[in-house]
């Protein structure tokens, strides 16, 4: 095992912020291990950024009606915002919009080019005349000839999961302009990813059998068991980094060539701000390559990245890939589209000083081997009888007992207490886990220690031996001291802000993992205040998240998705109150000094009366005079400008934003009641 560690977490793409799924899947436990490996002493470079070149990205910018740049501008600042508020701790986080990346991507692009690592191909794909684009597959829509949805993707089928071709589309359309695409051949660069089978089976299939994780050794097994066919590693698009070849006008590099080039990227950044040698961390074998990632992107980065590094020749290979499920969210899958999805931004907000809450609660359910499920109940249980009842209970009773017993000087005590040994077995028991990337069994081990240590007071009960016996409260209390400090060591790398807020409250500094054991605080030392680490989440804030997510699943079932909210339920009763009935409009003229007034003379059927409306913006007088209407008749008249108006007229909005107004199938005598 080797002590530098290049550590890269999965770039989230810049076209939208980042939920709760991608937290528990990459960046947390991608931070736990690289503070941990920080803590051990090691030579740690954990790397990440905004991908943000590829589809998404301009799919986005047009729902938006902005440029791929503003996208990507506006999410990067709140992507890297939430990881930094979440505490998770990149020693760099660019962007692969930079211009060292875009120069690295192409010069990685032109040096296997020379080599004659890529094939040129023609092919036939599917052109917008009117856009005059060739089209990717997201930008293909039609009826998927599995299910019938009429609006899947040219890559996959979103209601029945299949994927596709477009090829494969029933009638498939552009949705760039909506009309049927043509066929057009373009040519474009492919890596042979056959040529590197032998390769790719001896280094992970031969190689990594025992040590990877099963999700991923068996991923990677099917693919290579199914034999590799070439990839493009250009597109034809204008959003992405160009491709560095004269013949190549108006072709990008694949978003998939390009993005995990980013690691390299970033790291000479990095390691340029800071007087490193970049290559020491991914051209040296005495450098352990670490990707986190989710499940989704195991092919590119045990197949594609390697095979492109392979071809390259200066690379070394990841030593492994943890890659993570997925998280649920109220047992439905988290969906950016849908909204179906916790924020860290939102979260960050809404429950300020209590990121390291979330931190937890999605270390305790990482989706590790098998999909996993997040919900609020779950969230609070594990705040309030975990975090406060156990963890936040033990260290808030040590301090204030020290303060109310010996002034807040830690007490003198054995240090050869055999329940001191608990401190080094817990540290080592953690250590094991994390250099095997299990999270869960790491976090029960450190909660374990806060269980033994609440036991332990218990036991002692210091409040009462206090006056027969206060040798035995002294003895009690500096063990307890010496567990909770270690506490506040160990838990850093799953809590950095409970630790930070801890080890300043026993007045003590980080230590290197190695060195705890034993006693970790001495007898005589002065500590400060007791102060909480956790606050109990009350019933009223998780019903307030529960109730943001029914909404968000309410809005989901809108056929309109810009229908306005339902106003507030009246009865039957209320409803017959109103008197809505058939009438003509006889008159129409502007309302003085007001640009957006009419005035009317209305039949009723009843009655000619007099009615002002404010939809001179969509109607001219003249188109008025003559409509039949629906009027509601016994609404309280009221003056506007001077005018007394008897009623309000019924009208709707047309997608262009006009009025237009609600009026009968067919012309019946004014005067009918609206039932």
């Amino acid at each position: 095992m080797s002590e530098r560690k290049m550590i890269t977490a999965a770039l989230p793409y810049a076209n939208g912020p980042v939920h709760i799924g991608h937290l528990a899947g990459v960046y947390v436990p991608s931070d736990v291990y690289a503070r941990f490996q920080r803590r051990l002493g090691r030579d740690v470079a954990f790397i990440c950024g905004s991908d943000e070149h590829g589809i998404p990205i301009t799919i986005r910018a047009k729902k938006e009606g902005v440029t791929p740049q503003d996208i990507v501008d506006k999410y990067h600042e709140i992507i890297k915002k939430s990881f930094s508020d979440l505490g998770i701790s990149f020693d760099e986080y660019s962007r692969t919009t930079s211009k060292k990346h875009h120069e690295n991507s192409q010069d990685f692009f032109t040096a296997l080019y020379h080599k004659g690592k890529f094939t040129e191909e023609l092919s036939d794909q599917y052109f917008d005349e009117q856009a005059g684009e060739f089209l990717a597959d997201r930008y293909i829509v039609g009826t998927c000839p599995n299910c019938g949805n009429e609006n899947a993707y040219g890559d996959q089928c979103e209601k029945c999961g299949s994927t596709l071709s477009p090829s494969e589309l029933i009638n498939p359309k552009s949705m760039l302009s909506g009309n049927v695409p043509v066929l057009k051949e373009t040519k474009n660069w492919y890596l042979p990813l056959n040529d590197y089978e032998n390769f790719l089976n001896e280094w992970i299939i031969d190689g990594h059998k025992d040590d990877w994780k099963p999700n991923v050794y068996g991923q990677v097994k099917s693919w290579l068991n199914d034999g590799l066919k070439p990839r493009a590693m250009t597109r034809d698009l204008n959003w992405g980094v160009p491709v560095p070849l004269p013949e190549a006008d108006g072709k990008v590099l694949y978003v998939w060539f390009d993005a995990p080039i980013g690691y390299i990227s970033f790291t000479q950044e990095w390691a340029e701000k800071n007087g490193k040698n970049w290559k020491d961390y991914w051209q040296n074998e005495n450098s352990d390559l670490i990707h986190f990632i989710g499940k989704d992107n195991i092919v590119f980065h045990c197949i594609i990245f390697p095979a492109m590094m392979k071809a390259h020749g200066n690379y070394v290979m990841p030593k492994n890939v943890p890659a993570f499920e997925f998280l649920n969210l109220e047992n439905d899958k988290i969906s950016t589209s849908r909204n179906w999805a916790v924020w860290a931004h939102e979260y960050v907000e809404e429950f300020p000083g209590q990121q390291d809450v979330l931190r937890y609660a999605l270390l305790s359910s990482a989706p590790e081997t098998k999909d996993n499920n997040f919900t609020w109940k779950d969230f609070q249980t594990k705040n309030n009888s975990e975090l406060v009842g156990i963890f936040g209970n033990f260290i808030n009773r040590v301090a204030v007992l020290i303060h109310k017993y010996y002034n807040g000087v830690v007490p003198e005590g054995d240090a050869n207490a055999a329940e001191l040994q608990e401190i080094e077995n817990s540290a080592k028991e953690i250590e094991t886990f994390l250099e095997n990337f299990e999270f869960r069994n790491a976090l029960s081990a450190l909660m374990n220690l806060a269980r033994f240590g609440n036991q332990y007071l218990q036991t002692e009960e210091p409040w009462k031996t206090i006056k027969e016996d206060p040798e035995k409260t002294a003895q009690s209390l500096f063990v307890s001291a010496q567990i909770a400090v270690a506490l506040g060591q160990l838990c850093e790398p799953f809590m950095p802000f409970t630790s930070e807020k801890l080890l300043k409250m026993f007045n003590v500094e980080k230590k290197n993992w190695n060195d705890i054991s034993g006693v970790v605080i001495e007898s005589g030392h002065q500590i400060d205040e007791a102060t909480l680490l956790f606050s109990k989440i009350e019933d009223d804030v998780i019903e307030a998240q529960i109730q943001k997510l029914e909404n968000t699943k309410q809005s989901n079932k809108k056929t309109n998705p810009n229908a306005n909210p339902m106003k507030e339920e009246i009865t039957y009763d209320d409803f017959s109150k109103m008197d809505l009935r058939t009438a003509t409009i006889l008159e129409a003229e502007k309302v003085e000094k007001a640009d957006k007034l009419l005035k009317f003379k209305v039949d009723t059927g009843i009655d000619v009366r007099t009615v002002v409306s404010g939809i001179a913006e969509s109607f001219t007088p003249e188109e008025c005079v003559g409509k039949q209407v629906m009027i509601l008749a016994n609404l309280a008249p009221r003056k506007i400008r001077g005018i007394e108006s008897q009623g309000m007229l019924l009208l709707t909005t047309k997608p262009d934003g006009k009025l237009t107004f609600m009026t009968p199938e067919v012309k019946i005598e004014n005067g009918v009641e609206v039932n």
